[in-house]
């Protein structure tokens, strides 16, 4: 018998860098002249405001590890301290963020101006737009304005996390006041960043920053500008919201809000011409880190760009009227039969299970399912977990309906789903005006579950429907992520789901759970057992297979066992489309593992697992990753999908789709690196998202190709064609 393998730190990939290269590949489809162009200027945009996430939580927390002497939550199988992983961050981050400015200048501005979409500078003004930008800002931005002096007798303001300013150099021209004065504006987040100038066919638009920088003299009356440049401060927004107990938790994280605005910065991001006076002051104020060294190498928290700063507002350009031409062409969503508006949609599960693939198919019957329980007489019970959902939900106005008709309606919100509190908070007090009982969950655990269940009185008998998703009860957002749901009135799901509610809303416990698998009692324990069921079907000389399409997969012990199956000569396939921190194909350590990430035109959200070979699967779509957080500080389900044309549909058109993608897919290699996955020889070009699109509208499609064949085993247990490469990954 073979010693077992002892894992090095090798053997794993950073966290840290890993989403880095997740960030690199929406970068990837900016750069992407194939994509229309205002989505390009769309995934600047998103590059842009999954950066500041980043900083805002994840620097900010390695930074309290290597500054503040904050011990880790999760320890890293990697073996990076919090300072190397800075150091290697701010490298990576720097290269991608020249990336997106290169992008910006050399590419999409230029594309830009061919499409008559012109960005344009003071000196560029003819007459007529000299007259648009004078009253633009007498009448729109000049009332709204702040200046502000900083010397002595005016003491620097608290900079705003992710706020833009500029900052001047004045020299005084008449009047009372120093000779030389160092000030600052921010720019209001109320008026628009693009401000057009041209006609009524034409798109000239200027940055409000460069209108205010143009007037100055008459901001600062008595003052010219010597000097001026912007700058952009990123801040430590992941306070604990509840390090201690309260009776209130709703007021707890009001307070806790309000302290994110008084937290340490953690990145200065200023214009390459922004002078040395200029940049000295700002990085003392902030007491921030320009030249730091670890090991050798240069670790900075300052960010000089060539371009515009924040470039989430680009999303603003990407919205640009009349030009749809420049975007992806627009889609209706299928509407599965039976389930269409006026339907009846309570015959429906109770006939059959529903599987739902968004935003493929529809997400009206989410929405009608909570509909129809709100105005249905016979419908005595909603209950529903809300983690993030639209400012205008849908979905809480039927249940304040509900609750208004006399059901009896409870809504678990979760008030800690990150930077999304604020807006919890106030549907939340809507909802309890209304009369919905309104849960908070658990002081120390987030409820990131997505379930709602109806309770329906049919002649003498009550029976219960429930739906179980992948996503959030977000109608804006389930047509921009792909997601997976179930609508069932199975007994034994429904009797988990009541238990599951007894537990969110008053700790009832001792529940023998019959098809949900629940975090953070026993997901961890049967995500492995699982996997660890599939490796000893393979020692077995049994025929065995792994598929997992997840966002982020971290779990150092899942990966381990993942590894274990590969050397058992299990087949695995894994779609990760974020942080992975496995390595394939390592020899005799992963083999038999290939991963790969697709970035397209849909978030990819949806959380699939596939355990055994065909016929035989059992198959999971979760709410949950593979991820510490999410199977030990999470109320989380992974359900079953357990009818015939149900596992048909995931495993003969969903995953086959994602498997053979070779045109927004990346194969994860070894070192870490991803690479494009690219057509075999004659093999037609494959797009995941188009082809699921065209399949939800009906277009006839090539037939899907059969998915990868279960490795069968020979007598030793070592698979048969364990060296066969896939073809993405060869």
């Amino acid at each position: 018998m073979s010693e077992p393998v002892v894992y090095q730190p090798e053997h794993f990939i950073n966290r840290e860098l890993s989403w880095l290269e997740f960030n690199a590949r929406v970068l990837e489809e900016a750069q992407d002249p194939s994509n229309p162009l205002l989505e390009r200027v769309k995934f600047l945009s998103i590059f842009s405001s999954n950066l500041d996430e980043f900083f805002m939580v994840r620097v900010a927390g390695l930074r309290e590890q290597a500054f503040g002497g904050v011990a880790p939550q999760d320890v890293a199988a990697d073996g990076f301290d919090a300072l190397l992983q800075l150091q290697r961050i701010w490298q990576r981050t720097r290269e991608l963020v020249e990336q997106q400015y290169r992008c910006w200048n050399k590419a999409i501005l230029p594309a830009l101006a061919e499409q008559q979409i012109l960005l344009l500078k003071e000196c560029d003004f003819d007459k007529s737009q000299r007259k648009i930008v004078d009253e633009f800002f007498r009448q729109r931005a000049f009332p709204i304005l702040t200046p502000m002096a900083i010397d002595p007798s005016h003491p620097s303001p608290r900079f705003h996390n992710r706020g833009l300013y500029l900052a001047a150099l004045l020299q005084r021209t008449s009047g009372l006041g120093p000779a030389e004065l160092f000030a600052v504006v921010q720019l209001p987040q109320v008026l628009p960043r693009f401000i057009d100038v041209g006609g009524p066919h034409e798109s000239k638009l200027v940055l409000l920053e460069d209108i205010i920088a143009c007037k100055l003299s008459e901001l600062f009356g008595g003052y010219e500008s010597a000097h001026h440049a912007t700058f952009r401060l990123t801040r430590d927004m992941d306070v604990d919201m509840l390090e201690q107990e309260s009776d209130d938790m709703l007021r707890t994280i009001e307070s806790r809000l309000r302290a994110r605005q008084h937290s340490e910065a953690v990145r200065l991001e200023v214009h390459k011409e922004m002078s040395r006076d200029l940049l000295e002051t700002l990085i003392g104020e902030e007491q921030l880190q320009e030249n730091y060294f670890v090991e050798g190498e240069k670790y900075s928290e300052v960010y000089r760009v060539d371009g515009m700063l924040d470039m989430t507002a680009l999303n603003e350009l990407a919205r640009l009227p009349g030009k749809d031409a420049l975007r992806d062409a627009p889609f209706t969503p299928r509407q599965p039969l039976g389930m269409r508006r006026g339907d009846n949609i309570f015959a429906e599960i109770a006939d059959r299970d529903v599987l739902l693939h968004h935003p493929f198919d529809s997400f009206d019957p989410v929405v009608d399912f909570i509909q129809s329980a709100a105005e249905d007489p016979h419908v005595l019970a909603i209950k529903q977990t809300l983690y993030r959902t639209s400012g205008d939900s849908p979905i809480v106005k039927s249940l304040i309906q509900a609750a208004e008709n006399g059901k009896h309606v409870t809504a678990l919100v979760e008030l800690k789903a990150r930077f999304d509190e604020a807006n919890n908070i106030s549907w939340s007090r809507q909802m309890e005006r209304a009369g919905v009982h309104v849960v908070y969950g658990f002081m120390d655990l987030k409820t990131h579950c997505k379930l709602a269940m109806v309770v329906r009185q049919e002649g003498t008998k009550v029976r219960r429907y429930c739906h179980l998703g992948t996503g959030n009860y977000n109608p804006s957002t389930a047509r921009l992520y792909t997601d997976t749901a179930l609508f069932t009135s199975n007994k034994l799901v429904a009797d988990d789901c009541t238990a599951l509610f007894n537990f969110l809303t008053g700790y009832s416990q001792g529940h023998e759970w019959k098809k949900l698998v629940i975090a953070p009692t026993d997901l961890h324990r049967r995500t492995i057992e699982l996997i660890d069921e599939q490796a000893a079907r393979a020692r077995e000389g049994k025929n065995a297979r792994i598929f997992a399409k997840l966002n982020s997969l971290v779990d150092g012990e899942t990966i381990e066992a993942l590894y274990q199956a590969s050397q058992a000569g299990v087949p695995i396939d894994l779609v990760i489309r974020g942080i992975c921190c496995l390595r394939p194909g390592l020899p005799g350590i992963s083999d038999n593992i290939r991963v790969r990430s697709i970035v397209d035109r849909f978030l990819e959200h949806s959380r699939i697992m596939v355990f055994g070979d065909a016929g035989k699967e059992h198959i999971y779509f979760s709410s949950a990753d593979w991820m510490p957080r999410n199977f030990e500080r999470r109320v989380e389900v992974m359900f079953p999908i357990e009818a015939p044309e149900l596992k048909r549909r995931v495993c003969e058109e969903i995953i086959p789709a994602y498997l053979r993608d070779n045109t927004r897919a990346r194969v994860l290699m070894p070192d870490g690196t991803y690479v494009r996955a690219a057509a075999w020889h004659d093999e037609p070009e494959h797009r995941a998202q188009r082809e699921l699109l065209a399949a939800s509208s009906g277009v006839q499609l090539p037939k899907l190709a059969t998915p990868p064949a279960a490795t069968e085993t020979d007598a030793s247990g070592k698979s048969k064609n364990a060296s066969q490469k896939s073809k993405q990954g060869a």
